[in-house]
């Protein structure tokens, strides 16, 4: 493990290098590239630096022991016991982070949220979600910016997509695409009985051109006038845009801005990072079809997590974790569950990589 971080450290210096070069300005491509390459191993070489600095530490407090002087032998073994631990823990660190990295953990997401069972009640929690992830994403600094959204007369949305962009936002939220199901008293309920709604959420890797190749000639690109509620302009121009990959059949729909080119832009987002999507299943046989089995089918029975309402309660049943905290939860504050998920599924890979024990979950 070692002789790799040391290559890996080598390496990492290498980049600094070729970063530091004024030529690389003229690459902008290359220079996107190195820095994210850079970002990647950031975390792992501090850690390296740093096991190695405690290393030194506690070679030099053994030396001092070693050497038998009455004035620093109590401070040595005290520094030992200090940093021994710590050396046991930097191990730990440096094997989670030495696991195989997702090559999209530093990419955008194109974050989707759609209405499942419930009808209107479905559609409200659609807009109340989506208002958690935008509060989320504003205490981690990131950009959230709607690229199309289907809202009800209710203050509800169908569904709604959104570009989540910053540092490593596929690494945070790549374990939210599922079902998540809410259970409530719906505002429309005279009867004050508690309705099961559930809404679908998938979260893509946003893809870049490079990532990508779009045939012009595979695209079929139509322009009608924008339907549903708007202020003024809307309806009186052909700016709605729906794109056709032939190919794939895939179909992209935007008509949130006025302008026709700006809806085509985000349409092609939108586009490509479904076909990355796709390409990635294919590539993986045993996910073939992971993008349906993350948002399933939408019905109440399939859930990852469960927001209980008169309880205060927030469920994620793939890990056991319970909080009564849903007040909190609902205004963005998801650090907690994100954070059990990553350590969940780094102790699954650790496990199979032979470096350690598997989680212990306790699905409800």
């Amino acid at each position: 493990m070692f002789d790799k971080l040391e290559a890996v450290e080598a390496h990492f210096h290498e980049i600094e290098s070729r970063l530091a070069d004024p030529d690389l300005a003229a690459k902008p491509a290359e220079f996107r590239r190195l820095s994210r390459e850079h970002a990647s191993l950031q975390d792992l070489v501090a850690e390296f630096q740093r096991h190695k600095l405690i290393k030194k530490e506690i070679l030099s407090n053994k030396e001092l022991i070693a050497d038998g002087d009455a004035d620093f032998f109590e401070l040595a073994h005290d520094e030992l016991k200090r940093l021994e631990p710590e050396l046991e823990a930097s191990v730990k660190s440096l094997q989670i982070l030495l696991l195989p990295q997702d090559p999209n953990d530093a990419k955008n997401v194109m974050f989707e949220i759609r209405a499942g069972a419930g009808g209107e009640e479905a559609a409200l929690f659609v807009s109340e979600l989506f208002r958690l992830y935008q509060r989320f994403a504003e205490r981690q600094g990131w950009r959230v910016d709607v690229l199309s959204a289907n809202p009800t007369g209710i203050g509800g949305f169908r569904e709604i997509i959104a570009l989540i962009e910053g540092d490593r936002v596929f690494s945070r939220l790549k374990w939210e695409g599922g079902v998540h199901r809410v259970q409530r008293v719906p505002a429309t309920e005279a009867q004050g009985r508690i309705h099961t709604s559930t809404v679908t959420v998938a979260v893509l890797p946003e893809a870049e051109e490079v990532d990508v190749t779009i045939n012009p000639i595979d695209l079929r690109i139509d322009v009608y006038r924008s339907g549903g509620a708007g202020g003024q302009g809307v309806n009186t121009t052909d700016s709605a845009v729906r794109i056709t990959h032939n190919p794939s059949g895939l179909v992209v729909v935007c008509q949130d801005e006025r302008s026709q080119l700006k809806n085509k832009d985000k349409a092609m987002k939108i586009l490509r990072s479904r076909l990355l999507e796709s390409e990635r299943e294919k590539a993986a046989k045993e996910h073939s079809d992971a993008r349906k089995s993350m948002v399933g089918t939408g019905d109440r029975s399939e859930r990852i997590r469960t927001y209980n309402f008169p309880q205060g309660r927030l469920t994620d049943h793939r890990i056991g974790l319970t909080l009564y905290q849903l007040p909190e939860v609902m205004e963005g504050k998801v650090d907690e569950i994100i954070n059990g998920l990553q350590a969940h599924f780094q102790m699954l890979a650790l496990k199979e990589q032979g470096m350690g024990p598997g989680p212990t979950t306790n699905s409800s």
